[in-house]
């Protein structure tokens, strides 16, 4: 598959995901008005020009502790869902109103990666997003905030932004920051370097995340390192992304029309397939198989299914059809759909076909995970 210029994605891409933050769309006042008007004005162009547009926006947060002012704590789990719960309404009804001055409907939706978990559900939603993009109506796609069960991060709508871009089929994913775009050093370890911003990436699977954004953000901090991430797994569908500043002008429309901004984020040349996608992304590996040097080289070299002969260590209790991550030399280099249990792999690890079959009485499946339900190099 012949690699695709940044002109040529940016001329053809047909349906774009938009994901705006909190450091884009708040100030010191709560929500932004001239910052959420800005971007529906060029959503709207967007749609003249014939683009589907599918919009991830955070804010509820900010929208609920400005509604309920100084007067109410906000503190813990329980404060951020309240305040999303308050401020979720307040976002829609502004975008609504936003939207109706250019004639177009938005829609509602409230996600968690939880409700892309189950096939079924995935393919609900793919269905739902389909019509209402057919219709011309906007999606408007949040993280489901006052039911996660697990602290709000940051970033937790970067990966959601990743996850659309295979419900909806994009082309592009546009993701706006309060940065300029990619810094190509880690700022905190270089503080006196006036640091050059990456115009495009190449290949993103060379990054090393860490290095470069110093790890993985904690809850409330933001960060560079979802985003890549995000990025990381949007190339492996296929799909490029385009980092900009989300409050400079008109920025997603000078950024479709050429102009050197941001950072540009090449996908594969080799895609992988929507359901493999699905299978590595749709929720959080249940456990860890450790491999030997002849299974990496197996499954990395010349695409082989993961044999039980190659593990050497199992860790963590999960049952037949989890997700699993591989690790090869105390890195992640694979995640997979396992065909056995966590209990019945302590039994059979290291050994060979025949012996699985003395072990487990008889031999299901001759590999653990099968070629075809493994991703190499998930962004995880």
């Amino acid at each position: 598959m012949a690699a695709i210029t940044k002109q040529t994605a940016l001329e053809n891409a047909k349906c774009i995901i938009i994901k705006v933050g909190s450091a884009v769309l708040t100030d010191e006042n709560g929500l932004s008005f001239p910052v959420l008007e800005s971007l529906v004005e060029q959503i709207a162009h967007l749609h003249k020009m014939g683009k589907k547009v599918c919009l991830v926006s955070s804010g509820a947060v900010a929208a609920g502790k400005k509604t309920l002012g100084t007067s109410y704590k906000i503190e813990g789990l329980a404060g951020k869902q309240g305040a999303a719960a308050i401020g979720q309404g307040k976002l829609m009804h502004e975008y609504e109103v936003l939207f109706q001055k250019h004639g177009i409907l938005c829609a509602q939706i409230l996600l968690t990666r939880d409700d892309l978990r189950s096939r079924e559900r995935f393919l609900n939603a793919k269905n739902t997003f389909q019509q209402l993009l057919q219709w011309n109506v906007v999606p408007i796609v949040n993280e489901n905030d006052t039911v996660v069960i697990h602290e709000l991060k940051f970033g937790d709508n970067d990966a959601l932004a990743s996850l659309l871009c295979n419900i909806v089929e994009a082309d592009l994913s546009v993701n706006l920051t309060s940065t300029k775009g990619v810094l190509a050093k880690n700022p905190l370890k270089y503080p006196n370097e006036q640091i050059e911003i990456m115009e495009q990436i190449e290949n993103i699977q060379d990054l090393n995340l860490d290095e470069l954004c110093g790890g993985k953000t904690s809850v409330g901090t933001g960060g560079m390192y979802s985003k890549l991430l995000s990025a990381r797994r949007s190339a492996q569908l296929g799909v490029a992304t385009f980092i900009i500043p989300g409050k400079e002008p008109n920025i997603i429309l000078r950024a479709l029309q050429g102009e050197k901004i941001g950072t540009w984020i090449c996908p594969t040349d080799d895609p992988v397939s929507r359901r493999k996608y699905w299978l590595a992304y749709q929720s959080d590996a249940q456990g860890i198989l450790t491999i030997d040097e002849g299974a990496y080289l197996a499954l990395s070299e010349k695409g082989k299914s993961l044999l039980p002969a190659g593990i050497t260590h199992v860790e963590g209790n999960f049952g037949a059809g989890s997700i699993v991550a591989v690790v090869y030399q105390n890195q992640k280099i694979a995640v997979g759909l396992s065909n056995y249990s966590a209990s019945e792999l302590r039994k059979i690890k290291g050994l060979s076909r025949l012996e699985v079959a003395t072990a487990l009485g008889n031999a299901h499946y001759p590999e653990v995970i099968h070629r075809d339900n493994l991703l190499l190099h998930a962004a995880i």
